[in-house]
């Protein structure tokens, strides 16, 4: 018995060790891929319209919600890489607001869209979303990671959400207009906010 309790005792003792902690896993600069995927996260204006695609998309059918899976990730992809380049140009919020009003509205429709507006749609998003992530980057941030990480998201997100959508439609009646009630609240807040930025106040 006094065996095993030594045997626990430096057990414990090894396992309650202190050892260096490497906060934001800087030594394997792994912290960058992570900061690519949260960026994205932390800024409503953009997760908002990535659910709203979603949603929209798993009203088009699941065959095509499957392009707006495979196509949104890549546009986000380009428009990061082109940030690296190109600055990112002045009406690029204007624009993503317009975007949050544009696939709200679609999703209050319940819109039936040609496939390829609803892959322009999807584009566009992408590659503006893309690129004011791009802009975030640092001279020390690790670029391949950070950007592997913002899509790596864009892409469990756009997924995650236009499945879960589309498993939603296959209910009860109420769930479709329950989804395009929520699209109405997205499209409100996109025309607001969007409003706001557009009027300016006169000079008295």
């Amino acid at each position: 018995m006094k065996r095993w309790l030594r045997l626990l005792a430096a057990v414990a003792a090894l396992a309650l060790a202190p050892t260096a902690a490497h906060a934001h896993l800087v030594d394997t600069r792994l912290g960058d891929f992570y900061s690519g995927a949260l960026h994205p996260l932390t800024d409503l204006q953009q997760v908002l319209p990535w659910i709203a695609l979603a949603v929209l998309a798993a009203f088009q059918g699941a065959q095509r919600a499957r392009w707006v899976i495979l196509v949104f990730p890549l546009a986000l992809a380009a428009g990061g890489i082109a940030s690296l380049y190109v600055p990112l140009p002045a009406f690029g919020p204007l624009l993503g607001l317009a975007l949050v009003a544009v696939t709200g509205l679609g999703v209050a429709a319940a819109a039936r869209l040609p496939l390829a507006v609803l892959l322009a749609i999807a584009v566009v998003m992408g590659l503006l979303h893309g690129a004011q992530n791009g802009a975030a980057m640092v001279a020390t941030t690790d670029r391949v990671l950070f950007l592997s990480g913002m899509t790596a998201i864009g892409y469990g997100v756009i997924t995650l959400a236009t499945g879960s959508a589309i498993a939603f439609l296959h209910g009860a009646a109420w769930r479709p207009i329950a989804l395009r009630a929520g699209g109405s609240w997205v499209a409100a807040v996109g025309i607001m906010v969007l409003g706001l930025n557009l009027v300016r106040p006169v000079a008295g």
